[in-house]
């Protein structure tokens, strides 16, 4: 993924890749969220057939032919033109859901069009909880699998970067790019071929400040709503039918009180170290809320995967699947939709190669004796 990443920085004026690869502010949990995943150690079993390696899986009561979920990113139309329509077809093709994020640039109805396979709506629960109710019977009515409520935005998080570029959504083409884009030539000429970039799920001509991708970012950074609790999940019960993935959890009592609720399954998360710096990282998180809540919630584990054996460590220590999302949009800028699919081609071959040396033929097989976690 290394290299992804390298050819996305490569393709990408910097102030986009920055927007993309940067967290909040020193960047420490974002760091923290990919290296935690070296201080687990395997614990390989030898002389076991892996002749045949099964990577199937169930999440919410689907099955998945390799337990990875494609995360949530707003905006991946600057990343390039096709943005959240390559990441569902190259979703679809794996079989694996994909996220369309609330802050997506294409919207629930168009998502749906190019994709017959899985597809999960991200919910930003605004003070207009209209249009959030619109949105959620738009997903309904779209086919869409699950919700999946992010609840670690009551205020958005200082991303430095963005700040010290004076980064604006979307990009803008003036005597200050000039270079930038001399620079990257063929982003330049994807960007200015296609459409206006708006936060395509709330653009409503009716609703005040929705006439342009710049009004729709203040207004949605205005509509976060900071009164949200737990009692709004019945709220978001009565609004939708379907399996309920709380985002954002980041400490076991809030897990076990997502399992008391009844909600289906909870994605351990910092929003890949993009709100609060110095917040846990997932994979710290995954054994002990195992141990919390047995198997009254799924797990998932969100932030920091780069590699199939990542996945395979997770799984290990409890958690049913994992999410990924900078490591798909490297891919998307690196060469668009066909690049997405290699992003998720590395992570299966990955996932298959690591349980083949770790000794375990099916990823039902993992506990926790295949993995040793070193001390800080």
């Amino acid at each position: 993924m290394a290299d992804l990443r390298l050819m996305a920085r490569r393709q990408l004026p910097r102030g986009v890749f920055d927007y993309i690869d940067g967290g909040a502010e020193d960047e420490r949990t974002m760091r923290e969220n990919s290296s935690a995943y070296g201080r687990i150690e395997f614990v390989p079993r030898v002389l076991h057939d892996v002749s045949q390696i099964d990577t199937t899986t169930t999440l919410l009561g689907h099955p998945l032919p390799v337990p990875l979920v494609m995360a949530p990113i707003g905006f991946t139309r600057v990343a390039h033109s096709q943005g959240e329509l390559a990441g569902a077809r190259a979703a679809a093709r794996a079989g694996i859901p994909y996220t369309l994020s609330t802050l997506g640039t294409r919207s629930i109805e168009d998502v749906r069009a190019v994709s017959a396979g899985a597809l999960w709506f991200q919910v930003y629960v605004w003070k207009d909880r209209g249009l959030v109710a619109e949105m959620i019977a738009r997903a309904k009515a779209s086919g869409y699998q699950a919700l999946a409520l992010t609840v670690d935005t009551a205020v958005l998080g200082r991303r430095d970067r963005d700040v010290r570029r004076g980064f604006s959504m979307p990009p803008t083409l003036g005597p200050d790019t000039i270079v930038d884009g001399i620079l990257h030539p063929r982003w330049v000429y994807d960007f200015i071929r296609a459409e206006p970039i708006t936060f395509a799920n709330l653009t409503d001509p009716g609703r005040a400040g929705a006439s342009s991708a710049v009004n729709l970012a203040a207004f949605a950074s205005s509509q976060f709503d900071q009164t949200l609790s737990w009692p709004d999940i019945e709220w978001m019960r009565s609004q939708w039918d379907g399996p309920i993935v709380i985002k954002g959890i980041q400490r076991v009592e809030d897990a076990v009180i997502a399992a008391d609720i009844g909600v289906e399954a909870v994605a351990l998360s910092n929003h890949g170290g993009r709100q609060l710096d110095g917040a846990p990282p997932p994979i710290e998180l995954v054994a002990p809320v195992a141990d919390a809540v047995g198997d009254r919630v799924e797990i998932i584990c969100d932030g920091g995967v780069r590699r199939g054996s990542d996945v395979v460590k997770a799984l290990a220590l409890g958690a049913r699947a994992c999410m990924f999302g900078r490591a798909w949009v490297y891919g998307l800028a690196a060469g668009g939709e066909a690049g997405v699919v290699h992003a998720i081609d590395l992570l299966t071959t990955d996932i298959r190669r690591t349980l083949a040396l770790l000794g375990r033929p099916s990823v039902s097989e993992l506990d926790r004796s295949h993995v040793s976690i070193r001390p800080r």
